[in-house]
């Protein structure tokens, strides 16, 4: 790449709590082959109760001759820490991270080629889960699968360029915090898909290229993916409210298969009708564990644990997906019953607070 072409880039990395894995996250990020001079890193801390800040300050020493700037986050939450880091950086380019992502080596600079060479918005590239738990590892196989998260090129891994609906990790040229402002701070789960929709309904572009290359760490244990995608069932009723013509089949599937479940059980109850209760959940099953069969052999010559370990889990790790999911759906249409007419929520005006 040429000299003239490169920019300045902002990395805001928003995190809590996040002492497992900021050392594997932020180190990715300094040890990136842009130059640093035209690097600025912004890590926004949500009042961090374990040792995050020490961790951070231990990668600091392994890069002397880089400046890492730490936001304070009071409110906690990803979309405020966000927003808090945006107002002080002075990139051309802003770059979104979580702090379970590894970014590849090139991240930056493919991110900056690509927005230099297309004239897409916003650039964004294929994410590999990965684990660091047996546990782990099963719930990053179901989530790298069609059949656990649908047809979400990030997770998929698709082998070209294309314009996409949404993207994670993804890199942002600054005129569009400009135009559509920061992230929306009721969401506290789907803020860059909420993001991300505002932007294409104001005729951005989204780009998935393979050059852009990371990683994520997934959820070590059942409960906590229980969690995770019950919450982001639950926020997907703000996004649906905000953006109706964004959704995709897909995402109304997991609440109209948990609702199927509830009118089987309520079958149940007539004898006339007792055999039809079975049918959704029979179905369900036999589809899960056919998905599951084929997944696990898959897996089979790229996964650390044998192969029976991954057909017994994967089943439940899918039912856990699509159920939590299909709850915190339901559940978020009586949460937000009155929202319905309200297509702002709490965007920030971007504002930039020069030091």
């Amino acid at each position: 790449m040429k000299a003239s072409s490169l920019l300045l880039v902002s990395i805001i990395i928003p995190i809590r709590n996040e002492s497992a894995f900021i050392q594997r996250s932020l180190g990715a990020v300094l040890a990136q082959d842009y130059p640093r001079q035209l690097l600025e890193v912004w890590v926004a801390d949500g009042n961090s109760t374990d040792d995050t800040r020490a961790q951070i300050h231990h990668v600091c020493q392994q890069f002397p001759d880089f400046c890492v700037n730490i936001v304070d986050n009071p409110d906690q939450f990803m979309p405020m820490g966000f927003n808090r880091a945006l107002s002080q950086a002075r990139g051309d380019v802003i770059i979104m991270l979580g702090g379970h992502a590894e970014v590849a080596p090139d991240y930056v600079s493919q991110c900056v080629r690509l927005l230099s060479e297309t004239d897409a918005d916003c650039v964004g590239g294929a994410m590999e889960t990965l684990a660091t738990t047996p546990t782990g590892q099963v719930i990053a196989l179901a989530m790298s699968s069609p059949f656990g998260v649908g047809g979400v090129a990030f997770r998929t891994l698709p082998e070209k360029e294309m314009e996409v609906d949404t993207s994670v990790f993804a890199a942002y040229r600054r005129e569009v915090f400009q135009k559509i402002g920061g992230l929306d701070e009721e969401m506290i789960r789907n803020q860059d898909d909420e993001f991300n929709y505002r932007l294409r309904s104001q005729s951005g572009k989204i780009l998935f290229a393979p050059s852009i290359r990371s990683r994520y760490y997934s959820r070590a244990t059942f409960s906590s993916l229980w969690r995770q995608y019950f919450q982001y069932g639950l926020y997907k009723v703000r996004v649906l409210q905000k953006h109706p013509r964004q959704m995709s089949l897909r995402q109304f599937i997991p609440p109209l298969f948990v609702l199927a479940l509830l009118f089987s059980a309520l079958l149940a109850f007539f004898p006339a009708t007792r055999f039809l209760s079975l049918v959704v959940p029979t179905v369900y099953v036999f589809a899960n564990i056919a998905a599951s069969t084929l997944t696990a052999f898959r897996a089979n010559k790229t996964r650390q644990l044998p192969f029976a370990i991954y057909h017994f889990l994967l089943p439940f790790t899918f039912g856990i997906l699509h159920l939590s999911y299909g709850l915190g759906f339901l559940l978020g249409i009586f949460k937000f019953w009155n929202r319905w007419g309200d297509k702002v929520g709490k965007v920030p005006a971007w504002t930039y607070e020069s030091s």
